[in-house]
Formats: structure tokens, C-alpha cells, sequence
């Protein structure tokens, strides 16, 4: 069997029986064919044939290209393909077994402080009033917004304050953002259902400034979005400029946009997540709530934002102590 009838099985295995996300399955499919391309241009035309030495020539040569964080995800990727190999008798041995995955430094993840995060809302939210009342403001970028294209420049505004706003009332993933559906928000009882990684599904809360900017756009904003779209995306609650589903890269454009916008450190979706979670342990919420509102499988995983949450506590301490 050869490279890509093998990889066609081994991807339909993790979509269906792993039950993993589309993007997910993506991540794998995309890491092997980068391995299989570095195997064949040395000969190697078959997963039977390689061997542990060619997979380190591999990682070898990889290495100096891919940050080590994207070399371990690599790596993990090649060794399930090999072990399914393996255990479904598409090769007789299994070469990627002795493969160390790159050891990743410990880092703090990258939080905005309450006073910016609320600057970074509090001007999103301005720029979506001002559009709703009719007045124009220069975009993010600096430029005019145009008058000529039916409303639609003003609708996406109010369409970016929403998703600077939920990203951060609620720490959910940019993934998880973009796949929401019309019937996924409940604004009577304040919360949205999302699809997380493994195609779990969790219910999140969110506060009364998200619940005001989603319902601009979902009520004012959207339709005349969908209303100039030649193919909208009528289940979506986010949409791009031509009314499909909104893209996981335009909505990470969005945020970083805002934050230049808010004058506060540049930050993506991750990083809003990352401040949401550290925020509600400052709060004083309980670390398995935290947990359950990111959707992680690891109380490990969410014991990292203590770590931010002590840190911040540590400045503040001795900022404000006089003995400190």
C-alpha cells in the first residue's frame, strides 16, 4: 500500500472512529504529506519501507524550518499514522515508535490586564454604537468608511465588536466562534452552544456587553450582510463581507485589528482566551468551573492560568504594598 492510499484510511479513521474535528484530521493530513514529500525525495515510495533512520532524517531536516512547538505536533502526527499502520497490517513493523518528541519550553501564555481587556471591549463596543446611530468613524486601519456599498462596511463592524466581545465574555476557541449557529445562541438564558475539539459540545455563559453587541449584529448587522450576498450562509451567526461563514483567519484579523484599534498589546483570539481564563481566577471562580467553561479534557491544562493569575497577583503586590 502506498503513501496516500494508507493516509486516506488512517484520516478517515481519526474522522470516524476518533471522532476528531475537521480541522483536526486537516492538521494530520498536512504534517504527513510534509513527511512523505522528505521520504520519497530520498527513495522511500512505501510505508513498509521506511525506517526510523529516514524519519530522523526527516525531523533533522524539518527542524530547521518549524518552531519546535510545530515540530512536536508534527511528530505526534507521524507516530499515530506508523502505529495504526502497524496495527492494521499495512507495515510489518512500526519505525516511528522510538521517535522523541521535541521537548517545548514552558511559557506563560500572553494575557492583556483587566484595564486593557475592558479598553479593548469599551472601544469595540463604541465603534459598533457610533455605526448603529449612523455617525461614520475611520476604521482600524485609518481609512473612511465607505457610504456606497448598500450599509454593508457599517454591518461588519457591528459584526466585529460581536466577536471581540464573545471571544472574550467567554473564552471559547476561534473554531468553536465560527462554527456557531443561529439556534445556537440562547439570549434568554445568555449562553451559546459550541462544537469543541473531539466534537464535544459544551454550553457557555456570557455577560450583558456580549449579549448587547451580538444582538446588534444578529439583528441589525447581519441581514444586510446576507441581504448583498449572492450565496449567503443563512444558519451562521458570523459571516464574511460576501455572507459565508466566516473564515477562523478573518476572524483573527478582526482581533488584532481591534487591539491596534484599543491601543493594548497586539493579541489574537488565543490570547483573548487565555485572558478570559486568567480574569475569572483573579475573579475568585473555582478552577473546574474554569475548566468546564474552555471545554479542556485536563484540569492540567487549565492549571496553567494559575500560574498567570500568581504572577499578576505578584505585581500588583508589589506595586501597591509598602512593604512589598
Amino acid at each position: 500500500m502506498g503513501f496516500e492510499s494508507a493516509a486516506d484510511a488512517f484520516l478517515r479513521y481519526l474522522s470516524v472512529n476518533r471522532g476528531l474535528s475537521a480541522n483536526t484530521v486537516r492538521s494530520y493530513a498536512s504534517d504527513l504529506r510534509e513527511c512523505f514529500a522528505s521520504l520519497r525525495s530520498r527513495g522511500v515510495e512505501s510505508p513498509n519501507d521506511v525506517t526510523v533512520d529516514d524519519l530522523r532524517l526527516w525531523m533533522g531536516a524539518s527542524s530547521r524550518d518549524h518552531a519546535r512547538s510545530s515540530m512536536a505536533r508534527k511528530v505526534v502526527s507521524v507516530r499515530a499514522f506508523f502505529a495504526y499502520a502497524y496495527e492494521h497490517g499495512v507495515t510489518g513493523s512500526d519505525p516511528a515508535a522510538g521517535l522523541k518528541t521535541p521537548k517545548i519550553p514552558s511559557t506563560l501564555p500572553t494575557v492583556l490586564s483587566e484595564a486593557q481587556a475592558e479598553r479593548m471591549m469599551d472601544r469595540a463596543d463604541a465603534d459598533a454604537v457610533e455605526i448603529a446611530d449612523g455617525s461614520e468613524r475611520p476604521t482600524p486601519a485609518g481609512g473612511a468608511r465607505r457610504q456606497d456599498d448598500g450599509g454593508r462596511s457599517q454591518a461588519i463592524g457591528m459584526r466585529d465588536a460581536a466577536i471581540v466581545e464573545l471571544l472574550y465574555a467567554t473564552g471559547i476557541r476561534v473554531s468553536e466562534l465560527v462554527g456557531i449557529d443561529m439556534d445556537d445562541v440562547d439570549f434568554s438564558a445568555r449562553t451559546v452552544r459550541v462544537l469543541g475539539k473531539g466534537g464535544k459540545q459544551r454550553v457557555v455563559p456570557f455577560g450583558a456587553p456580549a449579549a448587547r453587541a451580538l444582538a446588534l449584529w444578529m439583528e441589525r448587522g447581519r441581514s444586510v450582510v446576507l441581504r448583498s450576498a449572492t450565496n449567503g450562509d443563512g444558519r451562521a451567526v458570523f459571516l464574511g463581507s460576501r455572507g459565508g461563514r466566516l473564515d477562523p483567519r478573518q476572524a483573527r484579523r478582526v482581533v488584532h485589528r481591534a487591539a491596534a484599534a484599543a491601543g493594548v498589546p497586539d493579541v489574537g483570539p488565543h490570547s483573548l482566551r487565555h485572558s478570559a481564563a486568567t480574569h475569572m481566577l483573579d475573579g475568585g471562580a473555582d478552577l473546574r468551573e474554569v475548566q468546564e467553561m474552555l471545554g479542556h479534557s485536563s484540569l492540567q491544562t487549565t492549571q496553567r492560568y494559575t500560574h498567570v493569575s500568581i504572577e499578576q497577583l505578584t505585581k500588583r503586590y508589589e506595586q501597591a504594598f509598602p512593604r512589598a
